[in-house]
């Protein structure tokens, strides 16, 4: 039967979805390759799986990853967040900054949700459509114009946002004509050409 839960662990289907998400995988994705709760306490209790967070595990013997920290983060939201803001900014290699927090866009709908945010996650709730959506290895991140127009709406430094949208233009990542709400931000300031 199609999309049915195997009856028999298949490793090599989870090693694949761990493969793809830097040695990482969900409760939902091991059950979809057979792995029952019971089964993963048994390969954590064995040294093969460790638990990363609730509803998180990660292959033992997986290479380190640079984003695993982000993976966890968006495994977290159940696959629904777009790694936004400066987190994407930094992605995009738009900034030298390192946020002190992992930010995230959560579908508007969520914002009634009440769950247990991880610690150094900053939430913010909006719809992000697929044409704002770009990928940072193995995680979504907002485009680069979306970025942009997101910080510019929650207040980046004038300085930093000016820097990082007259990057991005050089670099041919966007447009003056998608950069909108950043140019109305820096016209107190002398605006893009500044």
């Amino acid at each position: 039967m199609v999309g049915s839960t195997p009856e028999i662990p298949e490793w090599d289907r989870l090693y694949e979805a761990a493969a793809a998400q830097e040695g990482q995988f969900t409760t939902q994705q091991a059950a979809e390759a057979g792995y029952s709760p019971q089964l993963l306490v048994h390969h954590v209790r064995g040294g093969r799986i460790l638990r990363v967070r609730r509803g998180i595990y990660r292959l033992v013997h997986f290479p380190a990853g640079e984003h695993e920290e982000l993976v966890t983060v968006w495994l977290w939201s159940e696959q629904a967040g777009v790694l936004s803001h400066e987190t994407a900014l930094g992605l995009h290699r738009l900034s030298d900054a390192l946020p002190a927090q992992v930010h995230v866009t959560l579908p508007a709908a969520w914002k009634k949700r009440r769950f247990r945010v991880p610690e150094g996650v900053l939430l913010h709730h909006a719809n992000v459509n697929d044409n704002e959506r770009a990928w940072a290895g193995p995680v979504p991140i907002t485009s680069v114009s979306r970025t942009l127009n997101d910080l510019a709406q929650s207040g980046l430094s004038p300085e930093l946002l000016l820097q990082a949208a007259q990057q991005a233009l050089r670099r041919g990542l966007t447009t003056r004509s998608e950069l909108g709400d950043v140019e109305h931000a820096l016209e107190p300031f002398g605006g893009l050409a500044a």
